[in-house]
């Protein structure tokens, strides 16, 4: 099962759903992870998937 890579928290189980927008393939869904990570997920039909995640707030950025 996929998992928030920042805190471990399964990712079918968000915390709080921002905002659901409807569109002709699906809809996008805005969810906000228990450690503050917001993430954008694609749904069509029965099927949610991660496509984008934010860090939490304060996590640093990885340095190359």
């Amino acid at each position: 099962m996929p998992c928030c890579p920042y805190c471990g928290w399964p990712d079918d189980d968000p915390v709080t759903t921002v905002s659901r927008h409807p569109g002709a393939a699906g809809a996008t869904v805005w969810t906000r992870c228990i450690c503050g990570s917001l993430q954008m997920r694609v749904q069509r039909g029965d099927v949610l998937a991660v496509c984008a995640r934010s860090r939490p707030s304060g996590h640093p950025a990885a340095a190359f």
